[in-house]
């Protein structure tokens, strides 16, 4: 079963008068994860698509929704996996990708098959899925977590200490401007993205992981002199505009998944904005 929804861009001065659900309505995805069903969210920015396929009691088949207008998901699209859960499959056209807790794949345009499948319906595999537009199609590849380009950052006295995960990106597998990575808080740790900044080229939705029971992360956003901030629990996403800061802080540590895409595939590229200057 697939179900899917749309959300359309909001301005940032039109964001400013939106009070906790508004906010909530139009950035937080909480509805993800939903046993033997794909789940899936259009947003009019970048027109990126995020979701999930959790197949329990049978395997889940990647379709086309309205929106798309096209006979299958993946004709002019792209699209990036990461499984969250326990032990699971995608078979592309055929070919079967074993996925493990935390590996990603990336799957290129023009791929007419995508089936999910769980390797233990007691333990079903999670998979968090983001798609964008593609031009080009370019080969499928699976990344798992040990394959991944790694960046440690921050530091413990900022409580910022983090190792960011890079594995559906330039210098790991080609893509045409989907981006996809997961950063891993260490304990202690409870800021993601500090400094935040901006990157006017692109947007971004995160997804959250690794959350323990009775906790939760604060996500903040909208402009540099003008942010919010939604509260967060395990496995919700939020879609972050270009024009917002995307930054988080938790009651524990935890894990977020990075996604983007835009103008450019230049990771660096991004507007720091100083600390003593968020308002």
């Amino acid at each position: 079963m697939t179900k899917y929804s749309s959300r359309y861009a909001s301005s940032p001065e039109a964001v400013k008068k939106y009070d906790t659900q508004e906010l909530r309505n139009e950035f937080l995805i909480d509805d993800l994860m939903q046993e033997d069903e794909v789940v899936l969210v259009y947003s009019h920015y970048d027109r990126y698509i995020a979701g999930s396929a959790v197949p329990v009691k049978g395997d889940l088949v990647l379709e086309t929704i309205d929106p798309l207008k096209a006979p299958y998901f993946l004709e002019r699209r792209e699209l990036g996996i990461i499984n969250v859960g326990g032990d699971g499959s995608v078979v592309v056209e055929g070919t079967s990708y074993e996925l493990g807790f935390k590996d990603a794949l990336y799957i290129g345009s023009g791929n007419k098959e995508v089936i999910f499948k769980s390797a233990d319906p007691k333990n079903p595999a999670k998979f968090y899925i983001n798609s964008a537009p593609a031009h080009t199609s370019y080969p499928t590849v699976k990344v798992s977590l040990a394959e991944a380009k790694k960046l440690e950052l921050g530091t413990m006295e900022t409580a910022n200490h983090r190792t960011v995960n890079q594995m559906i990106i330039g210098s790991v597998v080609t893509t045409c401007q989907l981006q996809m990575g997961m950063t891993e808080l260490r304990p202690g740790s409870v800021w993601n993205t500090m400094p935040a900044h901006v990157h006017d080229r692109r947007m971004e939705v995160y997804f959250y992981l690794d959350i323990p029971e009775n906790q939760a992360v604060c996500h903040f956003m909208g402009q540099p002199q003008e942010t919010r901030h939604i509260w967060m629990n395990n496995h919700q996403a939020v879609i972050s505009p270009p024009w917002s800061i995307h930054s988080g802080s938790g009651t524990s540590n935890y894990t977020f998944i990075w996604g983007m895409a835009g103008e450019n595939l230049d990771y660096g590229d991004m507007d720091v904005c100083k600390i003593t200057e968020l308002r």
